[in-house]
């Protein structure tokens, strides 16, 4: 009799393993190649083209068709590799334009469980195309508002989530910003420092052509002849300027810089015609710094070969290292009265989305030129800079809305989740902890025990995604090993609760309260063996012998994740799904036939063999059974008796944690606090019923 039950357990424990197999070999996904110019052309959508690679790290640029740079393309993996659940990064492809704005942002690679395992790749790639017209300028959030009002008067940008991934969708999203915005400080002129400030528009002080002189507002760069002359002593074009070797305290250049963006500033320096001119100008494009510049000397600030609305060939600007691009307001310019008269004046614009930030110094380099010989001749070039800034109090600072941390908005996301969560876990503490023996005594603790087990199954497993799993374990542990970041835990509070409360199980209790009460998939695996029941179906027992070797089979799958997470990580995804919790838990049996197989074999094995995956062959288990030895205590109540002679919690324990002695293996202990009935019950428990016939005490 016993060996045909061996025989049956074999059978039964070799058809979980083999629909395991089944569904492993239907998830061996191959690693996307790293793209190369070949690949990223293609990701390219006209009217633009793939143009040179620019960093070590993958930053390429995009060009227009007349061949100018438009923008740039770029992996998010290389400049920001979070973390996601797995411990790998999300790889997105980013494109942005030169104006900071996404054109496209395109998923390349993941390992994320919940995609990969269960919901699909379609929802994931929906999210990207949210990108598209925004801008690393804008305030994104995934989720909903809370307390911020609506979507559009919040002054945030939110992006939808997707159901039972926001987590996943969050680190995907903090991987695009951190890579934009590193792009943004290396090559985009500062877009990375913040939005831009505006003028003030409207009446502001007034002004006049002393105000501004005195107050720092009009700035004056003068080069003398001495001072160009100088900068050539020892060249080829040394004595190439007459003018200079014979006039030497005669003036090249008496330049004067003026921001105008500001109304107050331009109503101060231009006449009325070329006010509205340069207010029209800032009505149609209201994101351009008008710049206004008056000379008096030779240099003439634009050469003969200069074309109007174009940029000014002998002027160059930039701000904190970074260019500037100026460009001809094409504009003809006339002075308020008061305002000195001027050989050359001229007004040109700059785009402040470009990162041009007027009330910070910036820089305007004046370029001389010299030519040597009639014929061909050879060009020598020297700059000399001219610094400006402009008060801050003729702009206005955007108010940018406080963007929360993305912990504290996953928490707000969760709060009402985690309030309900908190007053379960109030009443389960009371309950195992000093209302124990009251609460295994109570005549109807069965219904109470699957009650709560109901509970865990659908709303912290089913609604809550609460279902904990390994792979979060090998995800720490590469994020320990490699160094990385553990931030992917904080976006997913609701599992992280879950997490402290085991892991605090630990201590009070050992592995129980996790795996006989808190863990989804556990209850549904003790709901099959009820249905068992129920239906009268024969139960299986295995052999002690052959019970402690199965035990020690979730110690080798662990090891087994473990050693793939440092050596192959890239398969460790796929090995993981010996769990069975995202098909059955988080995507609730939606996804292909080969995993609900899977799943569905260990609960069918449940109504004949007492929770057999999670007792022989779950790696969360066995790291839940290892943290159980940090136990400060045996909280298990026994007698003298219990073992020898009484063997009756032994005989009724269904997950054998009852050695022969009447010891309690707490590494195998589920909690489920049925030793402790029979225990306190004067009609079950051997020596309580024997001291009651002596009329003794037990």
């Amino acid at each position: 009799m016993i060996r045909s039950r061996l025989h049956t357990c074999r059978g039964a424990f070799l058809v979980a393993c083999g629909a395991f197999l089944l569904s492993l070999f239907l998830t061996i996904i191959a690693t996307a190649a790293p793209l190369d110019r070949d690949a990223l052309a293609l990701k390219i959508e006209p009217p633009f083209e793939l143009g040179e690679q620019l960093t070590e790290t993958g930053i390429w640029s995009i060009r227009d068709r007349s061949g100018l740079d438009a923008g740039y393309i770029f992996e998010t993996e290389p400049l920001a590799p979070l973390p996601g659940f797995s411990g790998a990064a999300i790889n997105v492809l980013v494109t942005l334009d030169r104006d900071g704005a996404f054109l496209k942002a395109e998923l390349l690679e993941h390992n994320e469980p919940v995609f990969v395992s269960g919901l699909g790749e379609a929802p994931f790639h929906e999210f990207m195309r949210q990108y598209r017209g925004l801008s690393i300028f804008d305030t994104i959030s995934v989720g909903v508002p809370y307390g911020a009002g609506d979507r559009e008067s919040s002054g945030q940008v939110w992006l939808d989530g997707v159901t039972k991934a926001t987590a996943s969708v969050r680190i995907a999203h903090e991987s695009i910003l951190a890579a934009s915005l590193t792009v943004a400080r290396e090559r985009m002129q500062g877009l990375g420092s913040g939005p831009p400030v505006t003028p003030k528009r409207g009446d502001g002080p007034s002004l006049n052509w002393a105000a501004l002189v005195e107050d720092g507002i009009a700035q004056r760069r003068t080069i003398s002849n001495t001072e160009l002359q100088a900068s050539f002593v020892g060249t080829l074009w040394e004595d190439d300027d007459e003018v200079a070797l014979a006039d030497p305290d005669g003036v090249y250049l008496d330049l004067w810089v003026i921001d105008i963006g500001p109304d107050a500033i331009a109503a101060a320096v231009l006449d009325a015609e070329t006010l509205a001119a340069r207010t029209a100008l800032m009505t149609v494009a209201d994101h351009d710094e008008p710049l206004l510049l008056l000379a008096n000397g030779r240099h003439g600030l634009v050469s003969e070969d200069f074309v109007r609305n174009t940029a000014p060939d002998l002027l160059l600007a930039s701000q904190n290292g970074l260019p500037i691009a100026l460009r001809d307001a094409d504009i003809e310019v006339s002075l308020a009265q008061g305002v000195p008269d001027f050989d050359h004046v001229m007004m040109l614009r700059t785009d402040r989305r470009l990162g041009f930030d007027p009330t910070r110094d910036w820089d305007l380099a004046i370029r001389a030129i010299r030519r040597h010989g009639s014929f061909m001749p050879e060009i020598g070039i020297r700059e000399f800079t001219a610094t400006q800034s402009t008060p801050v109090a003729f702009f206005d600072t955007p108010v940018v809305p406080v963007q929360r941390p993305v912990w504290l908005e996953s928490l707000l996301d969760r709060r009402v989740d985690l309030a309900v969560l908190g007053g379960f876990m109030l009443l389960l503490f009371a309950a195992l902890g000093p209302g124990q023996r009251w609460f295994a005594g109570l005549r109807q603790y069965r219904p109470v025990r699957l009650a709560a087990l109901a509970f865990v199954a659908v709303f912290i497993g089913w609604w809550g995604q609460g279902q904990l799993s390994i792979v979060t374990v090998i995800g720490t542990l590469r994020a320990a090993v490699e160094g990385g970041s553990f931030a992917f835990l904080l976006y997913d509070p609701f599992s992280l609760v879950i997490w402290a409360i085991a892991i605090l199980g630990f201590v009070l209790w050992g592995r129980g309260l996790f795996c006989g009460w808190l863990c989804p998939y556990g209850a549904l695996q003790e709901f099959a063996h009820w249905v068992g029941r129920a239906l009268r179906i024969p139960a299986l027992r295995v052999p002690e012998r052959w019970d402690r070797r199965l035990k020690g089979v979730k110690y080798a799958v662990l090891a087994l994740l473990i050693a793939t997470a440092l050596l192959a990580p890239a398969l460790n995804d796929t090995l993981a799904e010996v769990e069975p919790f995202k098909t059955a838990i988080t995507v609730g049996f939606q996804r292909e036939w080969g995993y609900v197989l899977y799943a569905v074999a260990w609960l069918v094995l449940g109504l004949v063999w007492f929770k057999p995956f999670c007792r022989y062959v779950c790696p969360l288990g066995a790291t839940m059974a290892i943290g159980g030895w940090l136990r400060g205590r045996d909280w298990i109540p026994r007698r003298a008796e219990c073992g020898s002679p009484c063997q009756l919690c032994k005989v009724r324990c269904e997950y054998d944690a009852i050695r022969k002695d009447g010891r309690v293996d707490y590494t195998e202990c589920f909690q489920c606090l049925d030793c402790v009935t029979i225990h306190d019950d004067p009609a079950q428990c051997v020596p309580l019923i024997l001291a009651a016939k002596r009329g003794g005490a037990a």
